[in-house]
């Protein structure tokens, strides 16, 4: 049997051994309870505004408010532009599990069309998935009754109410508003630029052309902000804040919607345009450009369908002709040169020259040919503008030389921007040695500067810009800026805009103005004036000047035949003129294109503008002067024949 083992414990240094592990312990509580503490101080007392913030977050949003637009009256407080309430379906993408699914569920349920689901997912990829995404902007009121009966079914997917854009003349004035649309990538890289980003926040639309893009700045006003409290489900449960928005500015405009209906009747469907301006202080009451096309079809989205038939059209309606349109001025620049010539006392009222119908310089072959092949006799500089007789003119521009021509007619403004309150503008192009030049890499040749003597050649212009030089001319010098805005309402007034100036053209003998205006009073109502039928029994008086031009080199022993030229190559009709005489009120261009004659195309347009403009206004009985070369009001400027 085993001897039994005896196992002696020394129970002082177990005693000892969980003593210090008690310690232990209880420094490693306390510790604990310090860092907890501790923790605990740092989260409620240091970091409290921090974590109150981040709590508050979780709670509360900031939501943004987007201002209503400001509204667009013409001079008379029309109504142009106004914001019209629309219903959209917005989509928030992080707030559902499967996209895909859902929008083939609303495809279904809305007839939503492929191309409203592609341009979805390119939105989508411009925005940030806890934003709202447009996947319809137009519901009709049977849509959104057949979406709020299934709206359980679609979480992340609401109906949102918001003002829209509406024009309610539609194509009568859109080379004029222009239209907003939708922001898109490039819109907010500007923005962003421009640190107005934040200012768009709640903003569907921006101005895309026209007034509204021009005065955008003005007419989109200031975001507001409310602050609404939500549940874990994001649904609001009360608004804590609200900082309303405030809304763009109210503009009016010196645009008369009357005449600019006028000339929307007169052009009936054909290709061009009509300006005029009030020469006095530059407003443009009238800016049309044909063919047009609806503004409203951009505000909600246009398909690509039916944007490629306006882009692809042979008619053009996408380019505002008006402003951007560049066209020879042929015979309207006439009374300009003739203005130049006088000034630089190579001709006088007194000079004559003869003409046979052709017109050809020494040494050189080529015979330049008046529009009337038989000539017009003897004329002077007043009956040279009154008949449009382009035998004169050649011998003026070859007289005058190109570089004076360019220098003096940029003075008026040819080859440059007007300066009018759009951005949708061209230039022009006033020729010289140098720019055709660069432009063309070719010399200047003197038969060049023939052709420019009656508007052709390398010389074009917008119809603004011919009508801001015609306006020069009456005001003697004083040359406006075109202003399609009148002004701003501010409460219950209009503030209006000052008149903008360019610099003014002196002149040496300012009885020149009255020798070429009286021209021009000739061409309108003497018997041998090219627009004296279509002014035929105006109750104002008027003055004017009318060119045709060509766009297609004739021969030279061939004859001008329209019915055997396409109908993109015949000739431009075009008419300038103003009224009254005396004082005038109105300067207007009108540009026809393959029309013809200015003095039987364009110049009745002209007429059914003045005609409307001064319906209202009683005139003075007028005698008409048919003696060559009088002054309304003044002598008889005398004539003399000279070799």
């Amino acid at each position: 049997m085993p001897t039994p083992r005896i196992i002696i414990r020394d129970h002082t240094a177990e005693a000892n051994l969980f003593a210090r592990r008690s310690v232990i312990a209880v420094f490693v509580i306390i510790a604990m309870i310090v860092m907890v503490l501790t923790n605990l101080h740092y989260l409620q007392v240091t970091r409290y505004e921090d974590y109150q913030t981040r709590s508050n977050g979780n709670r509360i949003k900031v939501l943004p408010v987007a201002p209503n637009r400001g509204l667009i009256y013409d001079r008379n407080g029309i109504l142009l532009a106004e914001n019209r309430p629309v219903y959209s379906l917005e989509v928030i993408p992080e707030e559902i599990d499967k996209l895909d699914e859902t929008l083939n569920d609303l495809q279904k349920l809305l007839n939503l069309d492929d191309d409203e689901i592609t341009e979805f997912y390119q939105d989508l990829k411009r925005q940030r998935r806890f934003k709202p995404v447009t996947l319809r902007n137009r519901l009709t009121p049977e849509e959104v009754a057949i979406f709020s009966a299934r709206q359980h079914l679609f979480p992340g997917v609401s109906v949102e109410a918001r003002l829209a854009r509406h024009y309610a003349y539609g194509e009568t004035l859109t080379h004029v508003l222009g239209y907003v649309a939708k922001i898109n990538k490039n819109d907010l890289q500007k923005l962003a630029e421009a640190g107005q980003e934040a200012n768009y926040a709640a903003t569907y639309d921006i101005g895309k052309l026209g007034v509204e893009k021009y005065h955008e700045e003005l007419l989109h006003g200031q975001v507001g902000y409310q602050e609404v409290e939500v549940n874990s489900r994001g649904r609001i449960i009360r608004t804590l804040d609200f900082r309303p928005p405030i809304p763009g500015q109210d503009l009016v405009l010196n645009i008369d919607l009357k005449l600019q209906q006028e000339a929307q009747k007169a052009f009936a469907g054909g290709r061009g345009s009509v300006v005029a301006i009030d020469p006095r202080d530059g407003g443009v009451l009238a800016l049309y450009s044909s063919p047009s096309y609806d503004p409203n079809l951009f505000v909600h989205g246009i398909s690509s369908k039916a944007y490629n038939l306006l882009l692809n059209s042979k008619d053009r309606p996408l380019i505002n002709r008006a402003t951007q349109g560049q066209y020879p001025p042929a015979s309207t620049v006439k009374p300009l040169l003739a203005l130049q010539g006088l000034e630089e006392n190579l001709i006088t009222p007194e000079s004559k020259i003869h003409d046979f119908g052709k017109y050809q310089l020494k040494n050189v072959e080529r015979i330049w040919r008046d529009h009337i092949p038989w000539g017009h006799g003897w004329v002077n500089v007043t009956k040279a503008i009154e008949v449009s007789c382009d035998i004169f003119f050649y011998d003026l521009a070859y007289k005058l030389g190109i570089d004076r021509i360019s220098e003096s007619m940029h003075e008026f403004g040819f080859g440059d921007y007007t300066g009018v309150d759009l951005h949708e503008e061209a230039d022009g192009f006033m020729p010289s040695r140098g720019s055709v030049k660069a432009t063309f890499n070719r010399p200047w040749y003197i038969g060049d500067t023939i052709n420019v003597g009656i508007g052709q050649s390398y010389w074009t212009t917008t119809p603004i810009q011919l009508t801001q030089s015609i306006a020069t001319l009456v005001n003697r010098g004083k040359s406006v800026i075109p202003q399609v805005k009148r002004g701003k309402m501010l409460a219950d007034h209009l503030l209006l805009d000052p008149p903008k100036e360019r610099r003014p053209i002196a002149i040496k003998n300012p009885h020149n103005w009255d020798v070429v205006m009286d021209a021009m009073y000739g061409t309108v109502n003497r018997e041998h004036g090219t627009a004296r039928r279509a002014f035929r029994n105006a109750h104002y008086t008027s003055a004017g000047k009318s060119g045709t031009a060509q766009l297609l080199t004739i021969a030279q022993d061939e004859k001008y035949d329209a019915s055997k030229i396409r109908e993109e190559h015949r000739d431009n009709a075009m008419y300038v003129g103003y009224a009254p005489y005396d004082k005038p009120q109105i300067a207007i261009s009108v540009v026809l294109e393959n029309a013809g004659h200015g003095g039987s195309e364009a110049a009745p347009i002209a007429k059914v503008m003045m005609d409307y403009y001064f319906k209202d206004q009683v005139f003075p009985k007028h005698q008409l002067i048919e003696s060559l070369g009088v002054v309304p009001g003044n002598k008889p400027l005398p004539v003399k024949e000279v070799d």
